[in-house]
């Protein structure tokens, strides 16, 4: 076989091209990158000369040749505040495996819900060590991000605290549509005396929940009381005290809608430690359809988030703004669906 002509052996400085290799294995830009994309109209001793190259000085060929020629890392940055979570932890789990398909590594960054950990964190994230991230529940402002976007690095935020400002692309729930799907499920039970647990006022998730139970109710020309809506921090501890006092009231609710599942598993507590029958006397709701949903007594109804299609849509958007492609929707909010199990039930008649 004839062998190609190669240039001298050398080293490189930073991250290897596919001009690199070309000049290596003594053959054009073009073929190389054909080599590299798995294309057919290479001649067999043309492509082991190439792959004997890329092998020896340890070439990645992730991302192909495209990756090569950009100098991109092939790593994709994700800040989420918590990984051993049973909220966050699907989220991950479906960027990791889109990562995957897209021959993308993941550079995880937990940030512990602090603020200056998750900005230190992106910074070193933004100086070329990815080529671009996930924000998961980012602590940022609406001006942090947008700073983000004046320098010029590919981010897309999943399941945003505020507001989503225009510009930004954005992954998350259908909340509003979810809560009012809750809500009429209590209502067509015969429930009307409905209580809600919430989480912390000004995050875009509770804000949004709000707005739907409340439109449910008045739909059923129900005017909510706004001392039947009380605020938590989304973990079980504080759902079960919130319950307490609900249903330490003179009039408690025969249902209580949680915006969480955390909150509505601190309400089971609670009601049962204070003697109410779950669904006999109180029917409780969560929101996300976390794995706890199906192992408390009684299994909970609850709104599904589409948890893992979260983190795979956010990876489908950030992977085309790292490709430069324009993005016809900035903002996606992925269905809700109502999962029934055994916490809720009609309500109690009234003796």
């Amino acid at each position: 076989m004839a062998q190609l002509d190669r240039k001298p052996e050398q080293k490189f400085r930073g991250r290897a091209t596919i001009r690199d290799i070309a000049d290596l294995a003594g053959v054009s830009i073009a073929t190389v990158s054909r080599v590299l994309n798995d294309r057919p109209d290479v001649a067999p001793e043309t492509r082991e000369q190439v792959m004997q190259v890329v092998r020896k000085h340890g070439f990645t060929t992730n991302r192909g040749a495209r990756g090569l020629s950009s100098g991109r890392t092939g790593i994709v940055g994700l800040t989420l505040p918590l990984v051993n979570d049973s909220y966050f932890g699907p989220i991950l789990g479906g960027a990791s495996e889109a990562l995957y398909e897209q021959d993308m590594r993941i550079m995880l960054c937990p940030t512990l819900h602090e603020h200056d950990r998750e900005v230190s964190l992106l910074d070193r994230l933004t100086r070329g060590a990815t080529d671009g991230a996930i924000l998961m529940l980012p602590e940022e402002s609406t001006a942090e991000l947008q700073h983000l976007q004046e320098i010029g690095y590919p981010f897309v935020v999943v399941d945003p605290r505020e507001p989503p400002p225009d510009g930004i692309p954005c992954v998350s729930a259908m909340h509003a549509a979810g809560a009012k799907l809750a809500t009429e499920h209590l209502l067509q039970l015969g429930h009307r005396h409905i209580a809600a647990i919430g989480g912390p006022p000004g995050w875009y998730a509770n804000d949004e929940r709000v707005i739907g139970f409340r439109a449910a109710m008045a739909a059923a020309r129900l005017l909510p009381d706004p001392d039947m809506i009380l605020y938590t921090d989304w973990s079980i501890p504080s759902g079960e005290q919130a319950a307490e006092e609900l249903l330490g009231r003179p009039e408690p609710p025969t249902a209580i809608f949680c915006f969480n599942d955390n909150a509505a598993i601190g309400a089971l507590n609670a009601a049962r430690r204070l003697g109410f029958s779950v669904p006999e006397d109180l029917s409780i709701v969560g929101f996300d359809d976390t794995f706890q949903a199906t192992i408390v007594t009684p299994t909970l109804t609850t709104v599904r988030q589409p948890l893992a299609e979260l983190g795979r849509m956010g990876v489908s958007l950030l992977a085309r703004l790292i490709e430069g492609q324009r993005l016809d929707a900035m903002r996606i909010e992925l269905a809700t669906t109502l999962v029934i199990r055994e916490s809720t039930g009609p309500a109690p008649v009234a003796l």
